[in-house]
């Protein structure tokens, strides 16, 4: 059975005949190259933060706060990462966190990433700000198991159409975003006066939903003018700080797939969301890019864990950058993790290809990482598997 840690074997064999990899092996390393190939508004809305960007650093931070203890002698050469969640098989226990706007990073935007992760078994999670419609996303990776990221609107109706549109196109979960009813002070953005959604970027599933241009006075493709308004409008529609927690009885009546509810820090608002019938959660301050100052998300980890007591799955979006990461999460209580911004970077550099080594790179790093540390699956990780750094 080949296993993705085989990746370093193919890497070392190919140094034989004189070949590298053209492609960054480190988190930190792909975000350098991305930096000088992508544009400043690109890079800056993706690698940018809340004001002074603490959160970022304490996402990174929490990590490091924590050590894997290695076991030995455990019988580990049949390894294997599956798993499945909420009904959707996964080849490992990771899905692409849903980024809007990739359209500003490469022109294949979402079909490139959910064909790489279609490639590699793993689940995509699409964003609703995306650069693609949900339905050619979808007809991309005819089969792939995917996920709808829904960014609830402030019109009923076009949030229910979203969802059903959704639901019709074959994606397996909705994931309910509930910390960006509003974007956060982000400094990089605002100093080079740049908001996508402005530019009618990352505006494909409004400007495509029946609901959406039957508010319109004319249509996008009409002129500039048009196109203009209609972004706007995307603008005016987006978010809803309205939302309450009874209004997830709504997505009940849209849809029958499982909801999972991201943006989850505090141990209470896991307990309600439970108590409203939420599927799973996902633990994330949203890459930092929301408040600053914020909890770091995997510190935020157990304590949501302990609330939902077994009563559904817990995912941990928001710092992940290498298997180690991976394995803490998951040590941790997570059920899997979200990855972002490094595949992201790897979109930039070489669109479909650089999203492909990417991931690969990373489930290569978390399958020797797992079996080095003793451990033949990631449903073995306790956490008797880690322990906290006293220094830290």
């Amino acid at each position: 059975m080949a296993h993705f840690g085989d990746m370093a074997n193919e890497i070392y064999a190919g140094g034989l005949a004189g070949r590298r990899p053209e492609l960054p092996m480190t988190a930190e390393g792909l975000a350098a190259a991305a930096r000088e190939v992508m544009s400043d508004e690109a890079y800056s809305y993706v690698a940018g933060g809340a004001s002074t960007e603490r959160t970022i650093a304490a996402n990174r931070e929490a990590f490091a706060r924590w050590r894997i203890v290695p076991r030995m002698l455990r019988g580990v050469s049949a390894r294997d990462l599956s798993t499945t969640m909420l009904g959707t098989p996964m080849t490992a226990p990771v899905l692409t966190a849903p980024v809007g706007v990739q359209g500003l990073v490469h022109p294949d935007a979402e079909l490139a990433v959910t064909r790489a992760a279609a490639a590699l078994g793993l689940t995509s999670v699409l964003s609703t700000a995306s650069s693609t419609t949900l339905e050619d996303v979808a007809a991309a990776a005819p089969g792939a198991a995917r996920w709808f990221q829904l960014y609830w609107p402030r019109d009923l109706q076009l949030a229910e159409s979203l969802v059903r549109r959704a639901e019709t196109a074959g994606y397996q979960a909705i994931v309910l975003t509930v910390d960006t009813w509003s974007l956060g002070w982000r400094p990089r953005d605002l100093a080079l006066a740049h908001l996508p959604f402005l530019h009618a970027k990352g505006i494909a599933n409004y400007l495509s939903d029946p609901v959406f241009r039957a508010r319109l006075a004319a249509p996008p493709e009409e002129s500039p003018q048009a196109m203009q308004a209609a972004a706007r409008a995307c603008v005016e529609v987006f978010g809803n700080p309205a939302l309450g927690w009874s209004d997830l009885s709504l997505l009940r009546q849209w849809t029958r797939l499982p909801v999972l509810i991201k943006g989850i820090c505090h141990p209470e608002d896991a307990r309600i969301a439970l108590d409203h019938g939420v599927d799973a959660l996902v633990v994330s301050n949203h890459g930092g890019r929301q408040v600053d100052g914020a909890r770091a998300a995997l510190d935020c980890l157990p304590g949501v864990v302990a609330a939902v007591d077994g009563r559904a799955p817990v995912l941990l979006d928001s710092g992940i950058r290498c298997g180690a990461d991976i394995l803490i999460a998951l040590a941790l209580g997570a059920h899997a993790v979200l990855l972002g911004r490094p595949w992201v970077y790897g979109l930039g550099l070489a669109g479909q290809r650089g999203v492909d080594h990417v991931l690969r790179v990373l489930l290569g790093d978390l399958d020797l990482t797992l079996v080095l540390a003793g451990y033949a699956s990631p449903s073995e990780l306790g956490a008797y598997s880690v322990v906290r750094d006293v220094v830290g």
